[in-house]
């Protein structure tokens, strides 16, 4: 098999007229060519972080769209599933991935549960991670989010990394903020990455650490303008991610999107395309090849650098796109979940009041952190939500066993009426709401319970819902399917008044306690700077 073009060679930094010969999936030859057609090849494209999960669809479903976007391999940490699943759903990730082309290195999840602060369906301690790091298909230890226990010599920690050292894998970090001597202690315990990068100081001082900075830009954290230099500055130390690609973006593309803006913005085309392929490719020992003789056949053609429109995406020597769709289908999707929770009732959620001052997270539109402020706990005998002042009830239901509510109030949604309520919440994914009124709130609770999982928007006594019965957190549909609805019900939120870009995705967030400052699990409010609970009464 032959395909010629203008070859990008990022080995010796130069793009001429070539042609690639191929066989039996590995590359023969590449030779130099007076004219070639006006299209480009170059090494297939690599996201170095993703929880295909967030995407909510399975892997096989996830690797029919990325293709299309010229996305050949993909370092996905599966720690979505296995706070819900645990083992058994990591390996259905590992079955389902198995069935399609797309190349996927899954990590053994280090953190499950991400905290003791909160319920997960699961957990993985040192026996399961040395069970996943025995099969071969875990290629690396998945991101230690308690910083803080390795910073404090946890045991079961310390115990994790070690495992992972002698497996001789590589252990991915997620260290937001973390500097001086706390950080240097982290980056000695083996932590070779971070993707939670904010500032270029931040960056740099992990950089002079040893760390890689994989630069993230995906549907919750968009980091990309921020960290761009040090693709000119430190393009050996850096790869492209997306972290959590929600459908509505994977559906119209994917690394190859990040490549474009920066070659557009100026940036070195062999640099760009280093981050966002060789890098990762040599970091994680992935199996991908990047465009030399011997490698295998896994390349794409674009039209221009400039626009990375794909062409044709090839994996292992055999062509998995061809301009118009994906030449593969998803594997099949088998059913399963961990809901154990009843139905509540409206009186569960009420919140007498303690006090004259609340605790109020506050949303920040697009990003994972929060802030916090007080606000006056008003003169009932009940505490409400007051959409005039934009003060909201956020509530948190276990979803593994029938335990009562948590419950908070949040700022920056700017719902006018109705409710909002996913099982997409991170880390543990229970069930999390915002709304307007308790029985509103209620309501949507109680749709994504009797669904199984799912998405739910409720006002003036109807109720859309997205359906996920894959655990509660995906769906058995195309990305294109499960993007369109995830695009209804945003909207609709955004009638209600609700003023953020992503409300599911910001709600999906807000009980994610490993990111501060202010969030709240099953179990309460939570301080993520102090790493406690703290009241809801201040006063």
């Amino acid at each position: 098999m032959k395909i010629s073009g203008n070859i990008v060679d990022l080995h010796r930094t130069r793009i001429y007229a070539g042609e690639i010969t191929f066989d039996a999936g590995r590359i023969v030859s590449i030779e130099e060519i007076e004219t070639a057609p006006d299209v480009y090849i170059m090494p297939g494209l690599v996201d170095a972080h993703v929880h295909i999960e967030s995407s909510m669809v399975t892997p096989s479903h996830f690797a029919v769209a990325a293709v299309k976007h010229g996305t050949v391999s993909v370092v996905s940490d599966p720690h979505e599933i296995a706070n819900v699943m645990g083992i058994e759903g990591i390996n259905f990730m590992l079955d389902n991935a198995e069935t399609v082309p797309l190349m996927f290195s899954f990590g053994a999840p280090s953190c499950v549960p991400a905290t003791s602060f909160e319920s997960s369906g699961a957990i993985l301690g040192v026996d399961e991670i040395r069970l996943l790091l025995n099969d071969k298909r875990i290629g690396y230890l998945a991101e230690m989010m308690n910083f803080p226990g390795v910073i404090y010599g946890d045991e079961t920690v310390a115990l994790k990394l070690k495992i992972a050292r002698d497996a001789g894998v590589v252990i991915d970090g997620h260290a937001p903020g973390l500097t001086g001597e706390n950080l240097k202690k982290y980056a000695a315990a083996g932590i070779s990455t971070d993707h939670e990068c904010s500032t270029i100081e931040e960056a740099l001082e992990k950089i002079s650490l040893g760390m890689k900075i994989l630069i993230r830009e995906g549907s919750a954290a968009k980091n990309l303008d921020a960290l761009a230099p040090l693709v000119d500055s430190h393009p050996e130390m850096v790869m492209l991610c997306s972290d959590d690609l929600h459908p509505e973006m994977l559906d119209k593309g994917h690394i190859n999107r990040l490549v474009s803006r920066l070659v557009t913005s100026g940036y070195d085309l062999f640099k760009v395309l280093r981050a966002a392929s060789v890098n990762a490719v040599a970091h994680y020992g992935l199996n991908a090849g990047l465009l030399r003789v011997g490698d295998r056949a896994d390349f794409i053609v674009v039209d221009s650098p400039l626009t990375m429109k794909v062409m044709q995406t090839w994996i292992n020597g055999k062509m998995v796109f061809d301009g118009d769709r994906t030449l593969f289908g998803p594997g099949p999707v088998g059913r399963m979940n961990n809901f154990n929770c009843n139905r509540i009732l409206t009186k569960e959620i009420a919140v007498k009041r303690e006090g004259a001052k609340i605790r109020v997270i506050t949303a920040v539109n697009g990003e994972l952190i929060t802030g916090s402020l007080v606000a006056d706990a008003g003169n009932e005998a009940t505490v409400r939500s007051r959409p005039a002042e934009d003060i909201l009830k956020i509530v948190v239901k276990e979803r593994y066993n029938d335990a009562p509510p948590s419950i908070g109030f949040i700022s920056g949604f700017g719902l006018k009426k109705g409710a909002l309520a996913t099982s997409v919440a991170h880390d543990s994914h229970n069930i999390i709401a915002v709304g307007v009124t308790d029985g509103q709130i209620t309501e949507a609770i109680n749709a994504v319970i009797d669904a199984g999982g799912g998405m739910a928007v409720v006002c003036d006594n109807e109720c859309e819902i997205l359906r996920l019965p894959v655990a509660g957190i995906m769906s058995d549909m195309p990305v294109s399917a499960v993007a369109s609805n995830y695009l209804r019900l945003t909207e609709t939120a955004k009638r209600l008044g609700c003023s953020l870009d992503a409300p599911f995705m910001t709600l999906s967030f807000m009980a994610l306690l490993v990111i501060p400052e202010l969030k709240l699990s099953d179990k309460g409010l939570f301080d993520g700077n102090a790493f406690r609970f703290v009241s809801l009464f201040t006063e």
